[in-house]
């Protein structure tokens, strides 16, 4: 990119390339245009116009004639015609994440002042996203919890949360922190905590091939991180009804 087309908003290093003793602690979770955490390149993808969006599946495309044929296929055989078009298509479908803006295509106006401070869950919540190491799917659920400083936020937004993160390529251990630390950096609550369980292909289709295993990781922060309550909020999740 070059020094004329430089975006206005100033970037140093991702969370992935810096080292902190914490990490990702020294990143705000939401940046100043809203985005959060995106590539320059994603950044891009979300000003594109429909003419542009175009040319990118074309290009996409084209690079999965490649891979097509590389795999001994004749990409010109009936089943295989439109696919590179449709592969294209639904990898920026899964993707989608990239280029939404966190203030205003998922919070928006639903930040609320309210006087509760009483723990807050939604349990349940199914995602879909797509292993960074392999590019197959993981898919499971995600607990949010969180203990209100004076501000509440719309029950649906937890899970457009949830959703935005796990629209990206993701390592279930990074997408479980980024979804605790976008809703303490946006609620400044008195505590959060994230739980996911999830199913990776990559570990149950290929490589040790173990169907039924499931992996879950666990993000807590402020208040969660004392005993009682993070017992509290895990014995919550473990009761189908309250």
């Amino acid at each position: 990119m070059s020094k004329d087309n430089d975006l206005s908003i100033p970037r140093t290093e991702t969370p992935l390339k810096t080292k902190p003793s914490q990490p990702y602690t020294l990143i705000a979770p939401v940046e100043a245009d809203g985005f959060s955490w995106p590539s320059l390149g994603s950044r891009v993808r979300a000003d594109e116009d429909e003419e542009q969006e175009k040319q990118r599946v074309g290009r996409i495309a084209d690079a999965v004639k490649v891979i097509l044929e590389e795999l001994g296929e004749d990409v010109t055989r009936e089943g295989l015609l439109d696919t590179p078009q449709r592969y294209a298509k639904a990898m920026l479908y899964f993707t989608k994440g990239y280029q939404t803006n966190i203030m205003d295509d998922v919070i928006k106006n639903a930040l609320f002042e309210e006087d509760h401070d009483e723990m807050v869950i939604v349990r349940d919540i199914e995602i879909f996203s797509l292993c960074e190491h392999h590019l197959v799917p993981f898919f499971g659920k995600v607990h949010i919890g969180y203990i209100p400083n004076k501000k509440v936020l719309g029950l649906s937004k937890l899970a457009r949360l949830a959703e935005m993160y796990a629209r990206r390529l993701q390592v279930q251990e990074r997408l479980t922190k980024q979804i605790a630390m976008a809703l303490r950096d946006i609620l400044k609550p008195i505590g959060v905590a994230v739980v996911i369980e999830a199913t990776h292909m990559c570990m149950v289709s290929r490589g040790i091939q173990k169907t039924g295993s499931s992996t879950v990781t666990s993000c807590v922060l402020g208040a969660f991180r004392a005993h009682k309550t993070r017992e509290e909020f895990l014995s919550l999740l473990s009761k189908r009804s309250i």
